[in-house]
C-alpha cells in the first residue's frame, strides 16, 4: 500500500482571533479551549443551535445531496468527527460502534498469510481479536515486548503488515517508544502500517500521530465519553489511502456511531481536558500513598518508574490509571470488595473510580499459561481514578486496605499506616505478635547459634512432560543423586556473608546493620508468604544491598539469599553467619541445581532463625530388664536416617524454597523445589485448567532408575523457550493441542508403569525407554530441542548401545538423559561416556528416586571420630585472619568450611558422608 500524506489540515483548524493590532498577535488556543469549543466551517445549523443538534433520522430526502443514510453519514456523526480530528492533529477522523469495532475495522487492512506484531501486555479484547485473526484468517500474530524497541527488529520483515502498540501498556503500565519503533518501522518495513492504541491516555495527553504512527484508535466508551453511559469507539489517521479504506469498510459493515451517541459522546468531549485533570492529580496521590505503603506501584507519574523519561517525552502527563500488586491474590480479592466509592469494574476512563482485579475480569480471557509467560501477576489491581473528591478515594483506599489486612496501624508518629506482614491481621494475630515483640524488648532473646549447621538437597530430572506442564499436561520428575550442599558458619559479629563456590567463586560480605529493613514486612512463624513477592524489598536489595558489578548468577543467587534472610527474620534477631555453597550437580544444565539451592537456603536459614527444628534422637536399643525386672526392653530400628525429617519440616522448607525459586525464575512451577525437597518420584499437574485436578502426588512404589546425564553446556532462556512454546500454541493451536495430548498420554503410560509393583522389570524398562523416545519427538516438534541434543540422542542410540535418549528440563541445550538398562555391560558405559566427553559434554552417572533434603545430625558432633576438624567453638568475634569484604570473619577457629570448600566433587560426596549421621525427608 503506498502511502499518500494529506497536508491540508486547515479544515479542521479552529480559527483564531484575528491580531489585536499590527505588533501584537493572539495565540493559538490551548487544548482545553479546542475541546470545549465545536466548530465545524463546513456544518452550519439553520437555526444556528449553541449545541449541535441530534439528526434522528435514518435517511434523508433528496437526490445527490450530502447526507442519503445514516449508515453512510450523518451530520450530528459528521460535526463530531470533525471535532476529534481537530484535537488529535489528524486529517481523518472516523467514529463506530466501539473500541473494538474500531480495532476491527483497523485490522481488515491486513491481508492474510501476512504477520502482526503486538505487545505482550494488552487488553484482553485485543488479544480475543487476534486470536480470531490468527486462527481464522491465516495471520501470524507476534507478541513480543515492545517496551524494548530492539526486540522488534528480528520480526520487521517483508511480511509485517501491522505493528499494533499501546503506551502505557494495559495493565502494567509500562511504557512503549512509540516514536522510536515507528521510526523503525518506516525505515525496516515501510509497507507497514503503526498502529497505536490510545484509549489510556485520550489525545488531551497523547497524539500518537505526532510521534509517527499511521493510525490510532480509542475506545471513547472511557475517557472521550467521560461517563459511561455510552460506547463508542474512534479512528484518526493523516494518510488519504488507509482513511479511504477504512471509510468504505464502515460504510460496508455499518458500525459507524449512532446520532444519539454521537450527541452524547461530543458532549463528552467537551470536558475532556477538565475531568482529566482533576484525575490526574488525584491519581498521582493515590499512586505516592500506596508507594508510601510499600507496595509495587505501576503508574508514569513516580519517581520510581523505570521509563518515566520516555513517557513524559512523549505524553502530556500521566494519567489516571495505576496498578499495584499486593502480594497475595487472596488479599488482592479482599481489598476489592471491601471499597465502597471504588466501583468493581472491567472498564476505565469514567467520571466515577473504578477497581478490578485484571487476571479476573477484563484480563481473564487470556491463557493463563500466557499471562503467566507474560509477567502478568495475579495479584494485580487496577484502579481507575475519577473526580470524585481526592481525600475521599484515599479514605475509602486506605479503609479497604486495613480491613483486608494489607496495611496496620503504624507505631511511629510521622506515618498512621504501614505495610502489614502477608497475613489477615485479626485482632488476635495482632495481640500475639505484640506479645512476641514485648518479649524481644524485654531481653528474651533466643539463644546464640554456636553450631555449623551442614544441609544438602537433590536435583531433579523431568522424565516426562517438559514445557507441556504450563499448559496443564502432568510432568513426572524424580530426584537424582547429585545433590546440592550448604554450610554455616556462626560469626556473631553484626555480619553477613556468603561463598559461592560454583559461581565464579564469589565472596561478598553485608553489615547487617546496612540491609534495607525499612522495606521488609517480613512472615512470622506460623503465618505463610504471599502468592507474589514483596517487589518493594526485592528492588530495595538490588539497590542498595548487591553493587552493579556482580555477575548476573551471583547477583541473582544473592538476592534469593538475603530476600530469605529478611523475609524470615522475627523478633527482632538478625543471625549472623557465613553460607558457604556449592554443587555436584552440573549448574543450568535444567537438572533443577537452582532448586537444591534454594531447598539448602531455605533449610540453612530455617533452621539459624530457629523456625524449625529436628526430631530429638529416638531411644536406643536396650536388653529387657534394664530398667526394671518387668521391663520388656527396646529395639531401634535403624533407617540409616532416611526419612527421619518430618513432613511438617519438609513442607516448611519446600515452601520458602518455592519463594526462593520465584526470587530465581519469576514464576515457576514449583516441580523442582517440590522434588528436591521431598525426594522420591512426583506427578505434577499446573491448576488453573479446566476439568483438570491441579497438585502434585508421589509415584508410590517407584523403582530406582539409572540415568546417564550428558551436559551439552550449551546454555539456554528458559524463560524464552517457555514463551516461545506459548506463543506457537497461540499461533496454531489444533497442531499444539494434540502434542499436548500426546504428551499427557505418555505421562499417564509411564505414571501406571512406575506404580505398578507387578510389571517386570524388564518390560518396564522397556517401556519407559519406548516412552522417553517417543516423548523426545513431541518436544522437538514444539521446537525446544537443539542440535548438541540430537548429537547426544544419535550417539546413544547407535550401535552397540541403542539406548534411549531425551532432553530434560528447559531444551534449548542444557542436560540430556539416557536410561540405562540393568544388564548394560560396563565396557560399553564406558566406552560411551568416553565418546560424550570427547565430543566435549560432561557426564554423569546416577540413579533417580532417591531422598530428598539433608541434614547432618548436631547430636554426633562431639564425637572427634566424625570430624577430623575438631569441634565447632567461634569467638564472639572474628579473630585474625578475618578480613571486611571476602566473608572470611569466621576467625581461626576449626570448622569444616576450609575443608568443604577446597574438596574436588567427587571428593566431596565422600567426605560429606564421613562427618555424621545424615537425616533424611
Amino acid at each position: 500500500m503506498t502511502p499518500s500524506i494529506s497536508t491540508n489540515k486547515s479544515v479542521h483548524d479552529l480559527p483564531t482571533p484575528e491580531p489585536e493590532s499590527p505588533v501584537r498577535s493572539r495565540k493559538p488556543y490551548k487544548f482545553s479551549t479546542l475541546c470545549a469549543t465545536v466548530e465545524n466551517p463546513n456544518l452550519k445549523d439553520q437555526y444556528r443551535a449553541s449545541s449541535v443538534p441530534i439528526y434522528q433520522t435514518a435517511t434523508f430526502k433528496g437526490v445527490a445531496g450530502e447526507y442519503d443514510y445514516t449508515r453512510s453519514g450523518n451530520p450530528t456523526r459528521s460535526h463530531l468527527e470533525h471535532h476529534l480530528a481537530k484535537i488529535y492533529s489528524a486529517s481523518h477522523a472516523f467514529t463506530v460502534s466501539s473500541g473494538m469495532a474500531a480495532l476491527d475495522i483497523i485490522t481488515r487492512l491486513v491481508k492474510p498469510n501476512s504477520s502482526i506484531i503486538a505487545g505482550d501486555d494488552l487488553y484482553g479484547g485485543t488479544d480475543r481479536l487476534l486470536k480470531y485473526l490468527r486462527n481464522n484468517n491465516g495471520v501470524t500474530v507476534h507478541h513480543i515486548d515492545t517496551t524494548k524497541p530492539s526486540t522488534i527488529l528480528p520480526y520487521l520483515t517483508p511480511e509485517v503488515s501491522m505493528v499494533l502498540l499501546e503506551s502505557p501498556t494495559n495493565p502494567l503500565l509500562r511504557i512503549v517508544d512509540l516514536a522510536k519503533i515507528s521510526a523503525q518501522v518506516k525505515e525496516r518495513a515501510p509497507e507497514a502500517v503503526v498502529v497505536v492504541d490510545n484509549t489510556m491516555m485520550s489525545p488531551y495527553l497523547q497524539r500518537p500521530l505526532e510521534h509517527g504512527a499511521d493510525i490510532v484508535y480509542d475506545s471513547a466508551t472511557k475517557y472521550l465519553s467521560g461517563h459511561h453511559d455510552l460506547m463508542a469507539g474512534v479512528i484518526v489517521c493523516n494518510r488519504d489511502d488507509l482513511a479511504k479504506h477504512m471509510a468504505f469498510t464502515i460504510n460496508s459493515v455499518g458500525n459507524g456511531l449512532s446520532p444519539f451517541d454521537s450527541f452524547l459522546l461530543l458532549r463528552g468531549v467537551k470536558t475532556l481536558a477538565i475531568r482529566m485533570d482533576r484525575q490526574q492529580v488525584t491519581a498521582r496521590l493515590v499512586a505516592e500513598m500506596l508507594h508510601g505503603f510499600g507496595f509495587n506501584v505501576f503508574y508514569p507519574g513516580l519517581d520510581s518508574h523505570p521509563d518515566r523519561d520516555i513517557h513524559e517525552r512523549i505524553s502530556d502527563g500521566a494519567g489516571a490509571v495505576l496498578s499495584f500488586t499486593t502480594g497475595d491474590k487472596s488479599l488482592s480479592e479482599k481489598i476489592v470488595a471491601a471499597t465502597r466509592l471504588w466501583g468493581i469494574s472491567v472498564s476505565f476512563g469514567c467520571v466515577n473510580s473504578l477497581i478490578s482485579i485484571p487476571c479476573a475480569m477484563s484480563h481473564a480471557s487470556i491463557d493463563p499459561a500466557i499471562r503467566a509467560a507474560r509477567g502478568l501477576p495475579e495479584d494485580l489491581i487496577r484502579l481507575c481514578v475519577g473526580i470524585e473528591d481526592s481525600g475521599d478515594l484515599m479514605d475509602d483506599l486506605e479503609h479497604a486496605l486495613f480491613e483486608a489486612g494489607a496495611i496496620e496501624l503504624s507505631t511511629s508518629t510521622e506515618q498512621r499506616y504501614v505495610r502489614a506482614k502477608p497475613r489477615t491481621m485479626d485482632p488476635i494475630s495482632r495481640a500475639v505478635e505484640k506479645l512476641a515483640e514485648d518479649l524481644s524488648s524485654n531481653g528474651n532473646k533466643r539463644p546464640k547459634e554456636n553450631r555449623e549447621w551442614l544441609v544438602s538437597a537433590p536435583g531433579k530430572v523431568i522424565l516426562f512432560g517438559e514445557h507441556a506442564v504450563v499448559h496443564g499436561v502432568t510432568a513426572l520428575a524424580a530426584s537424582v543423586d547429585l545433590r546440592c550442599y550448604a554450610l554455616t558458619t556462626p560469626r556473631h559479629d553484626g555480619r553477613l556473608s556468603v561463598h559461592f563456590i560454583d559461581i565464579d567463586d564469589f565472596k561478598f560480605e553485608w553489615k547487617l546493620e546496612d540491609l534495607p529493613w525499612d522495606l521488609t514486612n517480613g512472615v512470622t512463624p506460623g503465618d505463610l508468604h504471599g502468592d507474589t513477592l514483596d517487589q518493594a524489598l526485592v528492588d530495595g536489595i538490588l539497590k542498595r544491598s548487591i553493587p552493579d558489578t556482580v555477575s548476573s548468577k551471583a547477583k541473582n543467587a544473592s538476592l534469593a539469599f538475603l530476600y530469605l534472610y529478611m523475609m524470615l527474620t522475627h523478633e527482632g534477631e538478625r543471625p549472623s553467619f557465613n553460607l558457604s555453597a556449592r554443587s555436584t550437580l552440573p549448574i543450568g544444565a535444567g537438572l533443577g541445581s537452582s532448586a537444591s539451592f534454594s531447598v539448602c537456603i531455605a533449610t540453612a536459614l530455617l533452621l539459624l532463625h530457629q523456625r524449625i527444628s529436628i526430631p530429638p534422637l529416638p531411644e536406643p536399643s536396650r536388653d529387657p530388664g534394664a530398667r526394671s525386672s518387668t521391663d520388656p526392653g527396646h529395639i531401634h530400628v535403624s533407617h540409616q536416617g532416611r526419612k527421619a525429617i518430618p513432613p511438617d519440616v519438609a513442607e516448611e522448607v519446600n515452601r520458602w524454597a518455592f519463594v526462593s525459586e520465584k526470587v530465581l525464575h519469576g514464576t515457576p512451577s514449583g516441580v523442582d523445589n517440590s522434588v528436591s525437597a521431598f525426594g522420591g518420584a512426583l506427578a505434577y499437574t499446573k491448576s488453573g485448567f479446566a476439568g483438570k485436578k491441579g497438585g502434585m502426588e508421589p509415584i508410590q512404589g517407584f523403582k530406582s532408575l539409572k540415568f546417564l546425564l550428558t551436559d551439552s553446556k550449551v546454555p539456554r532462556d528458559t524463560k524464552a523457550l517457555v514463551a516461545g512454546v506459548a506463543a506457537r500454541k497461540a499461533e496454531d493451536p489444533e497442531t499444539i493441542d494434540a502434542i499436548l495430548g500426546a504428551i499427557q498420554g505418555i505421562s499417564n503410560e509411564a505414571r501406571r508403569a512406575l506404580a505398578d509393583p507387578e510389571l517386570e522389570r524388564t518390560d518396564l524398562l522397556a517401556a519407559l525407554s519406548a516412552l522417553i523416545d517417543e516423548n523426545h519427538a513431541h518436544l522437538a516438534n514444539i521446537g525446544v530441542s537443539h542440535p548438541s541434543l540430537e548429537a547426544i540422542r544419535a550417539k546413544t542410540a547407535s550401535e552397540p548401545h541403542k539406548l534411549s535418549t531425551k532432553l530434560t528440563g528447559a531444551g534449548g541445550g542444557g542436560c540430556a538423559v539416557t536410561l540405562l538398562p540393568d544388564h548394560l555391560e560396563q565396557a560399553n558405559l564406558d566406552k560411551l561416556v568416553s565418546s560424550l566427553e570427547e565430543d566435549g559434554y560432561a557426564t554423569y552417572l546416577t540413579s533417580v528416586g532417591g531422598s530428598g533434603l539433608g541434614i547432618l545430625s548436631p547430636y554426633n558432633r562431639d564425637s572427634e571420630s566424625h570430624l577430623d576438624d575438631g569441634p565447632v567453638t567461634p569467638p564472639e568475634t572474628p579473630a585474625l585472619g578475618g578480613s571486611p569484604g571476602t566473608g572470611d570473619g569466621v576467625g581461626l577457629y576449626r570448622s569444616h568450611r576450609a575443608v568443604f570448600g577446597r574438596k574436588s566433587p567427587a571428593e566431596l560426596v565422600e567426605w560429606m558422608e564421613s562427618r555424621g549421621r545424615w537425616l533424611y525427608a
